[in-house]
C-alpha cells in the first residue's frame, strides 16, 4: 500500500531543540516525557511541513531557540506515495520562512501537493465553546487538506477585505474605489464557500461509511444573523455593493465568508457540540480528524500524517486502544504525545517509542 510518512526529521535550533534527529520506519510514533520536555515542539516542526504557520500559528522569529535567537531549520525526508522528497524549511532572524523541496525554492502551497498533515492539539478541546474564529480556522484547515489552493482564495479574500474596510473607515463614498476590490472578494469568496461545502460533504460521507467507536457529528455551515452571503460570485458582488452604506456605519464588512461558523450536532443524541461533556467534545474532535483522514486516504491515495498532541487526555483505556486500532487500520503515520509511556501500551509493537527529557532547557531524545 502507498504510504505517506516522514522517515528522517532533523531540528536545528528549533524551540527547545538545539539539534535533534528522529529516524522512523513509517509506523506510528509514541513520544513521551514530562511537561516542558519538547514533545509538542516536535509535532509543531512536522506541522510546518504543510502550508501555513503550523499548529501554534507562531511567527517565524518565535520558533527560534532562545536565548541564542540564531534562526532555525527543519530538514525532513518525506515518502509520498511512491516518491521521496527532501524538504528544508528555515528562517533567519527577522526574515520570513523559506522553503526548498528537492533542492529547489518552492512556495508553501507546494507542500500541500506532496503531503497531507492533520493535527489535534489540546487548545482545540475548547473549539465548540469558544468563538467562531477558531471553528472557522478548523474548518478551513480541513478544507485545505482536500484542496491545497483553498489557502490562496482565503488570502486573496482577506487582503481585499482589509483594503475595503480601510475605505469604509475613511468614509470613502466613490464607488470606483470599491468595484475592483469587491469583484476580487466576490470571486474568492465564492471559491471559499464552494470549497467548504465540498469538504463538509466529504466528511459526511466518510463518517457514514466508517465503523468506529467514536461518535458521528452532523456538520453545517452557519452564519450570524443577517450575514448569510448569497451563492454565486455575481450575487455576492452585488451584495457587497448594496451593503456599503451599512458597512460604512459599522466600519467593516458585515457579510461574506469571513462571518461563517461551523455547527456540529452529536448525531446519536441530537445535542449540539457545545452542550456535550468535555469527554464527548474530545471524542467528536477525534471522530472528525479520523473522518478527515479516511476521506484523504481515498482522495490522495495514502492516509495523511496525523499529529495528536496529548491525545490520551479525556480518553479512557478502551477508547485509547480503539484510537490506536483505527490509526493502524488507516495505515497512517501518527505522531502522538503523552506524559507517560504507559499511555501507549495498547499500541504495542505496532509503533515506535521515543522518550524525551529536559536538560537545562535543551531537549534530549532517547529512542527505544
Amino acid at each position: 500500500m502507498p504510504r505517506l510518512a516522514i522517515t528522517d526529521l532533523v531540528l536545528s535550533h528549533f524551540r527547545s531543540h538545539q539539534r535533534s534527529r528522529i529516524e522512523t520506519d513509517g509506523r506510528p510514533i509514541a513520544i513521551s516525557g514530562p511537561n516542558g520536555a519538547g514533545k509538542t515542539n516536535i509535532l509543531e516542526a512536522v506541522s510546518l511541513l504543510s502550508p501555513g504557520r503550523g499548529l501554534r500559528r507562531a511567527s517565524a522569529d518565535a520558533l527560534s531557540r532562545q536565548p541564542e535567537a540564531l534562526g532555525w531549520k527543519i530538514t525532513a525526508t518525506l515518502t509520498s506515495l511512491h516518491q521521496t522528497h527532501e524538504i528544508e524549511t528555515w528562517a533567519e532572524p527577522g526574515t520570513p520562512r523559506q522553503l526548498r523541496i528537492d533542492g529547489k525554492a518552492a512556495p508553501q502551497v507546494a507542500l500541500g501537493r506532496i503531503a497531507r498533515i492533520l493535527w489535534l492539539v489540546p487548545s482545540m478541546d475548547r473549539l465548540w465553546i469558544e468563538g467562531a474564529d477558531g471553528r472557522r480556522r478548523f474548518l478551513d484547515r480541513m478544507t485545505l487538506s482536500f484542496e491545497p489552493t483553498h489557502a490562496d482564495a482565503v488570502l486573496t479574500y482577506e487582503k481585499a477585505m482589509r483594503e475595503r474596510n480601510r475605505l469604509l473607515k475613511d468614509m470613502v463614498r466613490d464607488s470606483h474605489w470599491y468595484t475592483a476590490l469587491e469583484a476580487q472578494m466576490a470571486e474568492a469568496g465564492e471559491t471559499i464557500r464552494q470549497n467548504r461545502v465540498a469538504a463538509l460533504a466529504r466528511l459526511a460521507t466518510a463518517q457514514g461509511d466508517a465503523e468506529t467507536v467514536f461518535p458521528a457529528a452532523d456538520l453545517s455551515l452557519t452564519y450570524a444573523d443577517g450575514a448569510t452571503p448569497p451563492d454565486g460570485s455575481d450575487a455576492l458582488a452585488a451584495a457587497f455593493a448594496d451593503g456599503r452604506g451599512i458597512d460604512m456605519r459599522a466600519g467593516r464588512t458585515l457579510i461574506g465568508p469571513h462571518r461563517a461558523d461551523l455547527s456540529a450536532i452529536y448525531t446519536a443524541k441530537g445535542v449540539s457540540a457545545e452542550q456535550c461533556s468535555t469527554g464527548e467534545q474530545k471524542a467528536l474532535l477525534i471522530s472528525l480528524i479520523l473522518s478527515n483522514a479516511r476521506a484523504l486516504a481515498q482522495d490522495f491515495g495514502a492516509a495523511p500524517i496525523l499529529l495528536l498532541d496529548e491525545i490520551a487526555a479525556h480518553l479512557d483505556p478502551a477508547r485509547r486502544a480503539a484510537l490506536y486500532n483505527e490509526v493502524c487500520a488507516l495505515g497512517a503515520q501518527a505522531w502522538m504525545t503523552g506524559t507517560e509511556p504507559g499511555l501507549f501500551d495498547a499500541l504495542g509493537d505496532r509503533g515506535q517509542s521515543i522518550e524525551l527529557r529536559d536538560e537545562g532547557g535543551t531537549t534530549r531524545i532517547d529512542a527505544k
